[in-house]
């Protein structure tokens, strides 16, 4: 099953804020809020049941906790931060398992135009005159995986909503 217009109507304001928050706060001090990740868990459980099927919404949980020992795993080899892999894993349940497959091309896509994105705004002197004290900005290794990972799910939602 895809994810449902309606659902995704109602996901979306909820959604797009916590990415918002999400993206600032990866962006400033390199970390992704517990409260945050949490946050997105709390939409799916509470609007989940009234938008979705019960089974697939109860299917779905499962989908958070496969990609939550997946992010764990990865986490342990270094491979993603810890912030990111509990991100993807409150982001599952919001993504249809018929979807996933284009899910994973659009956060491909959206990483790539996230990293641009990051890399444009830290070479503008005026904005790292407003915002002197955001570590992204620093040349450093990392990225803050947090902004294309709540793009990817508000876009997700967008399209949904659409199509």
């Amino acid at each position: 099953m895809t994810m449902p217009a309606l659902a995704a109507l109602w996901f979306l304001p909820f959604v797009a804020a916590i990415a918002v928050w999400v993206s600032i706060s990866d962006m400033k001090v390199m970390k992704i809020p517990n409260v945050a990740v949490l946050g997105l868990v709390a939409v799916f459980l509470v609007v989940g049941p009234f938008v979705l099927p019960l089974q697939e919404w109860g299917f779905r949980w499962l989908h958070l906790a496969v990609v939550l020992v997946i992010g764990f795993l990865l986490n342990l080899i270094q491979g993603i931060g810890a912030g990111d892999a509990k991100l993807a894993a409150a982001i599952a349940p919001f993504v249809a398992f018929d979807d996933i497959g284009k899910f994973f091309l659009l956060m491909s896509a959206v990483s790539i135009g996230a990293v641009i994105f990051h890399r444009t705004l830290r070479s503008i002197p005026a904005v790292r005159r407003a915002t002197p004290d955001w570590q992204s900005w620093n040349r450093r290794r990392d990225f803050p995986m947090g902004l294309a990972l709540g793009a990817t799910l508000t876009i997700y939602l967008i399209l949904a909503a659409i199509y």
